[in-house]
This record gives structure tokens, sequence and C-alpha cells, in this order.
């Protein structure tokens, strides 16, 4: 079975982040959504709800597992669940000048491969932080997120 991660922290998941997820889906026998807490950091959403809106954004897929974990380097969590590769959407340049280090530490760590997918284009705007910093202010991200998401966020900001 090949299988794959996609690791995020998903505080909120967005549509960009259920188009990468869906595309996997179509490419592994199995895709480990992998939630991933930095304890010093205060997200948004607790992990506990994370998980809910991932499984509700994601969890019709029929080869997706998802699942959480702290304090953990993401190659050691693709080791854990026997993963060939992890999987990360690239909204544009920065995002692989960011995540190209990355991807060849994961490797020199594990062997792990990193594959990228170029984000949708209708969604190459939207992030996590963005989208709360507009929710917060009273702006629109309807198509942005799951409805479950939106209505999560404006219930939270």
């Amino acid at each position: 079975m090949r299988r794959c991660v996609c690791p995020g922290s998903y505080d909120p998941v967005t549509n960009g982040h259920v188009d990468v997820i869906t595309r996997a889906s179509g490419l592994f026998d199995e895709v480990v959504v992998a939630i991933l807490h930095n304890p010093v950091k205060q997200g948004t959403f607790t992990i506990e709800e994370r998980l809910d809106l991932v499984r509700q954004s994601v969890g019709h897929l029929p080869n997706i597992r998802i699942g959480a974990w702290a304090d953990r380097l993401v190659a050691d969590v693709c080791r854990d669940v026997g993963a060939v590769a992890m999987v990360k959407g690239l909204r544009g340049g920065t995002d692989f000048a960011y995540e190209l280090p990355m991807a060849h530490m994961n490797h020199h760590l594990t062997g792990v491969e990193t594959l990228f997918l170029a984000s949708d284009p209708t969604l190459q705007h939207v992030s996590s932080s963005l989208i709360k910093e507009v929710v917060r202010y009273g702006g629109d991200v309807a198509g942005l997120v799951p409805d479950v998401v939106l209505a999560a966020l404006r219930a939270r900001l």
C-alpha cells in the first residue's frame, strides 16, 4: 500500500487544503492528514476542533485517515505511519522557497520524499492566517473554506 502524509496545522482547514488532500487521495492508496500541533503556539481552534473540521471537510473520501501529533517532526510521523511521501500544496514561489529546505531535511532524516502540488489558481491567495484575519474584521470568505469551517469561524471570531 502506497501511503502519503499531508501535514499541516489546519487552523482552520481551507478549500486549498481540501483540494490538495483530494488530489493526493487520487494518487495514493491512503492519505494520512496529519494535524501537527506545537503546544507553544495558541491556535484559534483546539486540536479536537481541528480534527472534527477536517473530518467534516474530507472524511467523505474513502482513503483518508486523520490524526494529530504533538511535539513531533513530520518526518517521524511519516516513518511511524509508513508513508513513502508527504504531499504539500504550493501557492507560489514564496511557498517553494520556504518548503524546499524542509523537503531536503525530511529526506535527509528519513528518506521520505516530498511531492509538491501546484495549488488551484482560484485558491492561490488563501491561507489559514489570512482567512482568520478577514473573518475577524467582518469580511466574507464564503467559497474559500468549507461551509462547516465558515460557520465555526463566524462563531469563534
